[in-house]
């Protein structure tokens, strides 16, 4: 059985409740529960929530809250590979074995659901514990500079001045759309950034956080323009 996963904790700070605040239409944690059950790879979609206005709003859009998420797990140090352990064993009481659970962010609304669909094929066919979504930087991030305290210019790779952009080796990062994972993975806390993972590469035109009011705005004018 493979299950998704939805955290969404009611503690944002920066964008109060901004995993249920309205998102080109609709609450947005709804674009995530849609692209799951749009993808059919899922026999169950959870929301683990601490908060009971999350989780009507994911009852609304057809997603379980079988549990409220302890509060020692939806702290804003929380991180999520307790969070989805903590889902696996509340979940397993039933007797149904558990094969593969795909994480996906409540904020998360360029998710697309043949990603899912595609990056739980490339995961089995890797042989990976993981598959999650990454993009590429934009610019070369050897030719970083850091801001001293006496407001001067120093390179992060000093060896790396003289060198042609193109001549630099493609860096990715972390999408922060979706993470598959073996159960046994998840329940190991095994590391996600690590050999045991397979990157499945995302446009950095659908890629987008979500941390700000000014970072809200963006995502909205980008998600109209893919429309």
């Amino acid at each position: 059985m493979n299950i998704c996963v939805i955290p969404a904790r009611g503690g944002s700070k920066r964008i109060p409740y901004k995993n249920i605040r309205e998102f080109c239409g609709k609450p947005m944690i709804a674009w995530s529960i849609e692209a799951a059950i749009e993808s059919g790879c899922f026999e169950r979609i959870i929301c683990s929530t601490d908060n009971e206005d999350i989780a009507a709003v994911a009852r609304e859009y057809n997603a379980e809250t079988p549990f409220l998420r302890p509060k020692i797990l939806s702290d804003d140090y929380s991180t999520i590979t307790p969070v989805i352990s903590h889902a696996i064993n509340s979940l397993q009481t039933d007797g149904k074995n558990i094969d593969s659970v795909c994480c996906i962010y409540a904020t998360a609304p360029f998710i697309q659901s043949k990603d899912i669909i595609n990056s739980l094929k490339q995961m089995i066919v890797d042989g990976a514990d993981y598959c999650f979504s990454v993009t590429n930087y934009p610019y070369p991030i050897q030719r970083s500079i850091r801001i001293t305290e006496e407001n001067r210019c120093e390179m992060l790779y000093p060896e790396k001045y003289n060198s042609r952009s193109q001549d630099l080796e493609e860096m990715y990062h972390d999408a922060g759309q979706f993470y598959w994972g073996k159960s046994d993975a998840w329940l190991k806390q095994r590391n996600l950034f690590s050999k045991h993972s397979s990157p499945y590469v995302l446009p950095r035109y659908r890629v987008q956080d979500i941390d700000t009011k000014e970072d809200w705005r963006k995502a909205e004018l980008m998600h109209l323009a893919l429309l």
